[in-house]
């Protein structure tokens, strides 16, 4: 055998070997399951879900859970694509939290139909789109390095998706998973969904900034952005002379009314504090609109969730 048939050949193996490694990285063994449900490792586990309607415990499969949770958290009529990515989500997110803190001990239970504490739940919109949707995923879950990722996602992420640090205040670190995007969405979004705009009483303003900070800024006179995060969002908003964080301000002053803190106007007027932006959430991670804008496109479940987080695995946990 000539030397130069010889490298080639060598050359070959190793592009080979290299392929195999990736296709092993991509069907990568999912993580042991939480401590919590390590009894169903390799199976679908069952949930105790505390169900904070009637103040009582459900035990249900996990499947049955994610599929409440998918038709609470996105429109039901949606694109089966775009309700397959959020089951991948929803599923991480619940074990993920499993794994963190035993889930809710105490409740004792594994999960929660509030949102405050958990996840939204409505069994009641779930239909045959949901159903398949999640059927489709059955199992499947989003890691990093061999676990469980942080899956955060949001309504609408404006032009683009944010970091955790300015988009939640989060103070673990970024993940580098959680990457700054561009959001599908601008495409197909409704006007009236893409920008938002309210007003505040100044009064609530000064309530909301001292139940943050701690400190009084008095009668609001200024009121400015005096930082912003790499994604354009707002991180801190100054009142008189104090600066207060944006997403924690948003929180105060309530999610629904200031939307995000992609803020755009900010001014003092007759009827208070008058903010106006784009977008809807904390920005960070999955953008559902994005989703939906991509599921149209034709993308699967599957390619949808790896725009939105970078450098993961995908792996059926049963």
């Amino acid at each position: 055998m000539s030397r130069l048939l010889r490298a080639v050949l060598l050359l070959l193996c190793a592009a080979l070997a290299i392929a195999a490694g990736c296709r092993r990285q991509k069907e990568a063994a999912p993580p042991p399951l939480p401590e919590a449900l390590r009894e169903y490792q390799g199976r679908e586990p069952r949930l105790r879900v505390y169900l904070h309607e009637s103040g009582t415990i459900a035990e249900m499969d996990f499947e049955d859970y994610i599929a409440g949770v998918v038709a609470a958290e996105m429109d039901p009529q949606w694109p089966e694509s775009a309700l397959g990515a959020q089951a991948i989500i929803a599923r991480t997110f619940t074990l993920q939290k499993i794994k963190e803190s035993g889930g809710l001990p105490e409740r004792n239970a594994h999960a929660s139909t509030d949102f405050k504490e958990f996840q939204a739940y409505s069994a009641e919109r779930i239909n045959d789109r949901v159903r398949q949707a999640v059927e489709k995923t059955r199992g499947m879950v989003a890691l990093y390095n061999g676990d469980y990722i942080k899956a955060w996602f949001h309504a609408y992420a404006g032009p683009r998706t944010a970091l955790p640090d300015e988009g939640l205040d989060y103070e673990g670190g970024n993940p580098p998973y959680i990457q700054i995007v561009d959001s599908p969405a601008e495409k197909i979004i409704p006007e009236e969904e893409k920008n938002w705009s309210a007003s505040f009483p100044l009064a609530q303003v000064q309530a909301a900034v001292r139940g943050v900070t701690g400190e009084d800024p008095g009668p609001v006179q200024n009121a400015e952005i005096s930082e912003k995060g790499p994604s354009g969002r707002a991180t801190k908003i100054k009142i008189n002379d104090v600066d207060v964080s944006a997403p924690s301000l948003r929180l105060a002053l309530g999610s629904t009314e200031m939307r995000s803190t992609f803020i755009e106007e900010i001014e003092l007027g007759e009827g208070g504090l008058y903010l106006a932006g784009t977008g809807y959430g904390h920005g960070v991670g999955m953008c559902q609109w994005g989703a939906r804008a991509l599921a149209e496109e034709g993308r699967s479940p599957e390619e949808i969730v790896n725009y939105f987080y970078r450098d993961i695995t995908l792996a059926k946990a049963w």
